[in-house]
């Protein structure tokens, strides 16, 4: 990856995560481990990313304990890039980033994917911020309380 300045230090979570996740290829990756594609040959098919950008981006990721490696499932030599705990957790953030993209980025009645819920074949309710009673809250309902 591109040289950057760290945001390790930062007191802000949105800096701190996106130090770890926030380039293009990083999310696009999660969201093919997502979709079930755990081998690098796969992944980068898909992407159609190069090589080594693909390598840094597993390795940084693996790195920050988002994904690990295992032997194949089916038992062949290759490896597979898996979703730890920490990775899994980001799995709002994903539905939260197409739920968004699927709001403002496509025009009325242009195809796109969905993310299906198996139980009940339907599309997921969408996601918002809210109140611990349940109550959707808005930007201007929130205020960012800085570390003294």
């Amino acid at each position: 990856m591109a040289s950057r300045k760290s945001m390790k230090k930062e007191t802000c979570p949105v800096a701190r995560s996106v130090d770890v996740i926030g380039d293009r290829w990083s999310l696009m990756i999660l969201r093919d481990v997502f979709d079930g594609i755990y081998r690098f040959g796969d992944i980068q098919r898909n992407l159609g990313v190069a090589r080594n950008i693909l390598s840094g981006r597993l390795s940084h990721l693996v790195e920050a304990g988002i994904l690990e490696t295992r032997p194949a499932s089916d038992g062949t030599t290759y490896q597979e890039y898996v979703l730890t705990k920490k990775g899994e957790s980001l799995f709002p953030v994903i539905v939260a980033l197409q739920q968004w993209g699927e709001r403002h980025l496509f025009d009325r009645g242009e195809r796109h994917s969905w993310l299906i819920d198996k139980a009940t074949g339907k599309p997921l309710l969408s996601m918002f911020p809210q109140t611990r009673e349940g109550h959707a809250l808005t930007p201007h309902d929130t205020v960012v309380k800085k570390p003294t």
